[in-house]
């Protein structure tokens, strides 16, 4: 499946801002069944300068500076992204959780895509009892590592109401646990925190789910936004599975990944430092089209 995504971020100024310097992570990833055809990534007021590169997770990150005063900022990216993902393994046939968490711990590759990395608490993902023992309950002796995560997920999409007023992107997994209510970045990072409760290697994604209106409904531009799930390492024969908790899915050909990391923190879309005063506005709009399979 290929399709074009226009993701545009506007930051609005009560006062002017003398300069502004950002660190933006939006472009689609190269890996896993995922390639880019083409992208571009546009700036208003114009950038003095702009640098590309990929951090330790293999993300790509762009940071532009803005030395002139200005009111507003406008980040517009625009990609064509074509996914052909492999099918997921059939989940019993993947190993026993406590091997994979055996494996995890005895690992001595340390790359960006080690699991390793992702068997400890991290800043917005941190051990929690609650999230833990949740997660157990999906994972007796010798079950297939895939089949409880499966199992995991689809309690957490029934279990849990999904609530854009229920939580904000600073609200703390504790709370949103404890209100049993939130939005996807919410989900993923319950999800993560339980099984890295269970020593098992979990990373988060950010990226875009294709949506498809409901029958007779036309389907509005704009109306898409940014999405978050899991990935779950199982194994060095299954690799990284993704799963996602919102909506009690498998990931396939529907997600395109923009970054991987630790949490939402490791993969913010816009971060920066800007010199000024007063409040701002943020207008998000994303828009996936699909253009043919």
């Amino acid at each position: 499946m290929i399709y074009d995504v226009t993701h545009i971020t506007t930051y609005k100024y009560d006062a002017p801002v003398a300069s502004a310097t950002c660190v933006m992570r939006l472009a689609p990833r190269e890996d896993g069944g995922q390639s880019v055809i083409s992208r571009s990534l546009e700036f208003s007021p114009q950038a003095e300068s702009v640098r590309e590169r990929k951090d330790f997770f293999g993300n790509v990150v762009c940071e532009k500076r803005i030395a002139k005063p200005h009111t507003s900022l406008r980040i517009a990216l625009r990609a064509s992204v074509r996914v052909d993902r492999p099918a997921p393994p059939a989940p019993a046939l993947t190993p026993a959780w406590e091997t994979i968490a055996e494996w995890a711990a005895a690992s001595n590759v340390l790359d960006g895509r080690s699991p390793a990395h992702f068997i400890y608490p991290s800043r917005l993902a941190p051990l929690h009892a609650g999230a833990t023992d949740h997660a157990r309950a999906s994972f007796p002796p010798d079950r297939p590592v895939l089949e409880g995560a499966a199992d995991l997920m689809r309690r957490i999409h029934a279990e849990f109401i999904y609530d854009p007023k229920a939580t904000q992107v600073a609200t703390p997994l504790d709370q949103a646990f404890g209100r049993r209510s939130g939005v996807c970045q919410d989900f993923a990072h319950i999800m993560i925190a339980g099984l890295r409760g269970l020593g098992l290697p979990a990373a988060y994604i950010s990226g875009y789910l294709r949506t498809i209106p409901a029958p007779g409904q036309a389907r509005l531009e704009g109306a898409d936004s940014t999405h978050a799930w899991v990935s779950l390492w199982c194994g060095p024969d299954f690799g990284w599975q993704g799963l996602d908790p919102t909506n009690a899915m498998m990931v396939e050909d529907e997600h395109i990944v923009i970054a991987i990391g630790r949490d939402y923190a490791d993969v913010s879309p816009v971060d920066g430092v800007l010199f000024g005063a007063g409040k701002q506005e943020l207008e998000v709009s994303v828009d996936v089209q699909a253009v043919n399979g």
